[in-house]
C-alpha cells in the first residue's frame, strides 16, 4: 500500500502536468511548499521553472522562486536560464551562467545552446571554439544553435561550413540552413535548400512560409502553405501571422475562418495573431465576438499575452475604457507593450495628459516607449514638447528610426533647422538606417525650414522614392516660388512610375500660382481627372494672384461643386492684393456664413476697406466682429537661437530681452526712414495718427523676432522667422530694407509661403 507522502508526491506531479495558467502554477507552487518538496527540492524547483518559462511567468516570480533554493542543481540552473532565453534577457543569461560556474557547475550539452544563443557576436566564434575542444558539436542540439547564430549575425557561410561538416545532417541541421538563408533574406539559397532536401518534414515547410511572409511575399507563402502535405497549428499559425504582419487583415481573417472549420483547434498564438489582426481594421463589433469567443473558451482570465492583445485591439478601435480596464486588471502581468499600448492609445484620442502620466509612471521604457509618446506629440501639434522629450531621450535611450522620423517632422512644423540638422548628424554619427519614411521626413524637414537646396540634395541621394517623396519637395518648392521646377518634377515623377495623388497636384498648382505660371498651371489643371475643391481653390488662386480676378469670380461660379471656404478665401486673397472691393465683398459675404468664427475673413475685408481709405466701412467689420463675438488669431512668429524656440507676439513685453529687442529696432527704423521708408497705412484696421501706426504696425511679432537674433544672434548668421498668419505688407517692405542695412539674409515662413530676403529684395518678387 503506497505512503501518504508517495500518494501526495503522486497527486502533485498529476496536478504539474494540468497547469495551464499563471494562476494554477502559483497553486502548484503552494502546494508543494506545503509538502516540502517531499525531500527533492532541486526537482520541483525544475518543475515549476519550466512551467515559468512555459507561460512566460513574471520575471520578478520566476527570480524570487529560483533565489530562494539553497544550492540549486545544474538542471534548476537550466530551468532558469531557459526562462531568461526565451524572455530575450541576454544581459540575466550571462550572469546566471557566471553564477553556474562558481557554484562548480561548467556548462554542459543542455546550457551550450542557450549560450550560444545570448551570446555578443564577437564572441560566437570563441564559444564555438570552445565547444569544438569539448567535443560538444557533434550535439545536433548545440550544432543547430551555432549555425541559427552565424546565420542570425550575417555570417551564413559560416553556418554553412558548419553544416557540411557535420558527422550526420539531420532535418532539423537542413531545416536550421533553410530559416538561416531566410534570416539573410536569401530567398534564392533557401529555396536551393529547400529543393535539395532528401526528405521534407512539416517544419521545412513552415519555415518556407515564414520566409516569404517575412520578405513580403504573403502571396508566394500562400502558394507553399496550399501545397502541404500536412499542417500542424503552429503552420496555420505562420501564415496567419504572415497576412497580419503584411497589414492584409481581411486574408487572415478569412483564413482563420478556414482554420475553424477544417477543425484545427487554435492555440494561444493563434489568437493573440488574431486579435491583432482585427486591431489593424479598427472593427469594434468584430472585436467583441472574438472576446466573447475567447470567454467562452476560458483563454482570457490568465493569459497577460492574449490580455494584451485584447488591450490593444480595443485600443486601436477607440475603446479606451474597454483597454484601461484590462490595463488596471492586468496589475503585475503589465509588460512594456501593455504599457505602450496604452500611451497609443490615448495619443491617437489626443488625451497626451493621461498619455504622458502612464508614461511617466512606466517601471521600464524602452524606444517605443519614447517613440509613441514622441509620436503622439508630433500628431497633435505639440512639436515643441516632441523635441524637448527627444532631449530627455537621448541621455536614457539610443533613439532608432522610428524616433528620427517623427523629430525630424517635429523640426519641420515649427522650423527649427538647427535642431533638424542635429537630429541628422545623430543619424549619421548612430549609424541609424533610415527607412524610406525617415528619409522624406528628412526632405520634408529641410523644405520646411527653408533648406530647399538640402531637400534636393536628400531627394536625389534616397534609394527609393514614393509619392511621399514626390509630394514633400513639390510642396517644399511651392513654399519657395520655384514653380517651373515643381512643374518639371511632375515629369520626372511619371517618367519613374510614381503616380500623382491629390496632394501632388495641389502643390504642383501652389507652385505655379506662387511663381506666376498662370499658363503652366491651366495645363496641370486640365490634366487632372476629376479635380476637387480643393484643386478648384488652388485655380482660383492662381487665377487671383495672376491679376485675372474675372476669371477667377467666373470659375467660381461655374464649379461643378460646391465652393468651401478655402474657394471664397483665395478669391477674397485676391481682392486685398489686387484692391477689388466689389469682389472682395462677394467672397467675405460667402465666408461670413460659411465660417463666422473666423476673424481672419472680417480683418482682410477691413484692409481691403482700408487700403481704399474707406473708414466708416472699417468700422463697422469691427463692430460685425464685436456683435457676433469673433475675436482675431493672436499673431505669433518664432525664431530658433542655439536650440531654444523663442515667441513672439505683436507689442510682445514678456521676453527678457525686451528693451533691448525694441532700441535695436527704434535703430533699424531710423534707418529706414532715412532710405525713404513710411507705413503702409492699409494694414491699419483703423484711421489714426501716423506716429501711433507706426507703432501698432512696428511692433508686429515677425519684426520682434528678426530684432530678437539682430541682436542676439552671430553676426552674419541668416535669421530664420516662423509665423503663424501670413505676413503683413508692411512687414513685409520693412525686412527687405532690414536685410538692405544689415547685410543679413532673413527668410521668413508663413502659413502661405517662404520670403527669403536678401539685399533688399525678396524671393516672391513682391507677389504673395
Amino acid at each position: 500500500m503506497p505512503s501518504s507522502s508517495s500518494s501526495s508526491s503522486g497527486d502533485l506531479l498529476s496536478a504539474a502536468r494540468r497547469v495551464r495558467t499563471f494562476g494554477q502554477l502559483k497553486q502548484l507552487h503552494a502546494q508543494a511548499l506545503q509538502h516540502a518538496f517531499h525531500g527533492q527540492p532541486n526537482q520541483w524547483l525544475t518543475h515549476l521553472l519550466a512551467h515559468c518559462a512555459r507561460l512566460r511567468a513574471p520575471r520578478s516570480y520566476a527570480r524570487r522562486l529560483f533565489d530562494a533554493a539553497r544550492s540549486p542543481d545544474a538542471r534548476a540552473f537550466t530551468s532558469m536560464l531557459r526562462f531568461y532565453s526565451l524572455l530575450g534577457a541576454r544581459s540575466e543569461v550571462l550572469s546566471l551562467v557566471s553564477r553556474m560556474l562558481r557554484h562548480g557547475l561548467p556548462p554542459d550539452a543542455f546550457v551550450f545552446p542557450i549560450l550560444v544563443k545570448n551570446s555578443a557576436s564577437g564572441a560566437l566564434e570563441p564559444l564555438h571554439g570552445r565547444v569544438l575542444r569539448l567535443g560538444h558539436c557533434a550535439d545536433p542540439y548545440i550544432r543547430n544553435a551555432i549555425m541559427d547564430a552565424y546565420a542570425k549575425r550575417g555570417a551564413p557561410a559560416n553556418a554553412r561550413k558548419v553544416f557540411e561538416e557535420a558527422p550526420q545532417i539531420t532535418a532539423a541541421d537542413w531545416n536550421a540552413m533553410v530559416s538561416g538563408y531566410w534570416h539573410c533574406g536569401d530567398e534564392a539559397e533557401a529555396r536551393r535548400m529547400f529543393d535539395a532536401m532528401p526528405a521534407k518534414n512539416v517544419v521545412s515547410w513552415t519555415a518556407m512560409v515564414t520566409g516569404y511572409c517575412k520578405i513580403g511575399e504573403p502571396e508566394k507563402a500562400r502558394v507553399v502553405f496550399d501545397a502541404m502535405p500536412e499542417r500542424t497549428v503552429v503552420s496555420w499559425n505562420a501564415m496567419l501571422s504572415g497576412y497580419a504582419q503584411n497589414g492584409l487583415a481581411e486574408a487572415a481573417l478569412k483564413l482563420f475562418t478556414e482554420m475553424v472549420d477544417g477543425e484545427v483547434h487554435p492555440d494561444e498564438t493563434t489568437w493573440v495573431t488574431v486579435v491583432s489582426a482585427c486591431s489593424s481594421r479598427r472593427d469594434l463589433r468584430m472585436a467583441e465576438s472574438l472576446v466573447a469567443a475567447l470567454e467562452e473558451r476560458g483563454m482570457i482570465s490568465e493569459n497577460p499575452f492574449l490580455k494584451t492583445a485584447l488591450l490593444d485591439m480595443y485600443a486601436k478601435c477607440g475603446a479606451l475604457c474597454k483597454a484601461r480596464e484590462i490595463f488596471d486588471a492586468m496589475g503585475r502581468s503589465r509588460n512594456s507593450v501593455s504599457w505602450n499600448a496604452m500611451i497609443s492609445g490615448y495619443c491617437r484620442e489626443g488625451d497626451l495628459a493621461i498619455a504622458r502620466q502612464l508614461f511617466d509612471e512606466m517601471p521600464r521604457r524602452n524606444v517605443i516607449s519614447w517613440n509613441s509618446m514622441i509620436s503622439g506629440y508630433v500628431q497633435n501639434g505639440q512639436w515643441g514638447s516632441a523635441l524637448e522629450l527627444f532631449n530627455a531621450m537621448e541621455e536614457e535611450v539610443k533613439p532608432d528610426d522610428v524616433t528620427m522620423a517623427s523629430v525630424l517632422s517635429a523640426c519641420g512644423h515649427l522650423g527649427a533647422l538647427g535642431t533638424g540638422r542635429r537630429a541628422a548628424e545623430i543619424i549619421s554619427r548612430e549609424k541609424i538606417r533610415l527607412g524610406l519614411s525617415g528619409h522624406n521626413a528628412l526632405v520634408f524637414m529641410h523644405s520646411r525650414c527653408g533648406s530647399v537646396a538640402e531637400a534636393r540634395r536628400v531627394f536625389q541621394e534616397m534609394p527609393t522614392r514614393d509619392v511621399v517623396s514626390y509630394n514633400s519637395l513639390i510642396t517644399g518648392l511651392a513654399a519657395h516660388g520655384h514653380g517651373g521646377e515643381a512643374v518639371a518634377l511632375l515629369r520626372r515623377m511619371k517618367e519613374e512610375g510614381v503616380d500623382p495623388d491629390r496632394i501632388t497636384f495641389l502643390g504642383i498648382l501652389t507652385a505655379c500660382s506662387h511663381g506666376g505660371l498662370a499658363a503652366q498651371g491651366r495645363e496641370v489643371f486640365s490634366a487632372i481627372g476629376s479635380p476637387t475643391v480643393d484643386h478648384y481653390a488652388c485655380m482660383v488662386d492662381l487665377l487671383g494672384r495672376a491679376g485675372e480676378l474675372d476669371a477667377a469670380a467666373k470659375l467660381v461660379a461655374e464649379m461643378p461643386v460646391a465652393p468651401h471656404a478655402g474657394v471664397y478665401g483665395a478669391l477674397l486673397h485676391a481682392s486685398r492684393i489686387h484692391r477689388r472691393v466689389d469682389l472682395g465683398e462677394l467672397a467675405a459675404e460667402k465666408l461670413f456664413a460659411l465660417e463666422p468664427e473666423n476673424a481672419g475673413n472680417y480683418v482682410l475685408l477691413a484692409n481691403i476697406y482700408a487700403a481704399a481709405r474707406r473708414w466708416e466701412d472699417v468700422e463697422k467689420v469691427r463692430e460685425a466682429m464685436q456683435r457676433s463675438g469673433v475675436r482675431k488669431t493672436t499673431a505669433c512668429s518664432w525664431v530658433e537661437l542655439r536650440g531654444e524656440i523663442h515667441r513672439f507676439t505683436a507689442g510682445d513685453q514678456s521676453h527678457p530681452q525686451r528693451e533691448e529687442i525694441y532700441r535695436v529696432l527704434q535703430e533699424y527704423g531710423e534707418k529706414m526712414r532715412a532710405m525713404g521708408y513710411a507705413i503702409d497705412r492699409s494694414w491699419s484696421l483703423k484711421e489714426v495718427e501716423e506716429e501711433e501706426e507706426e507703432g501698432m504696425v512696428g511692433t508686429h511679432s515677425e519684426r520682434l523676432a528678426v530684432g530678437f537674433v539682430l541682436l542676439a544672434g552671430a553676426p552674419r548668421e541668416a535669421i530664420r522667422v516662423v509665423k503663424n498668419l501670413r505676413i503683413c505688407g508692411d512687414c513685409h517692405l520693412a525686412i527687405k530694407m532690414i536685410s538692405k542695412i544689415s547685410g543679413r539674409d532673413i527668410v521668413v515662413r508663413d502659413t502661405n509661403r517662404f520670403h527669403c530676403f536678401r539685399d533688399g529684395g525678396c524671393s516672391c518678387g513682391d507677389y504673395w
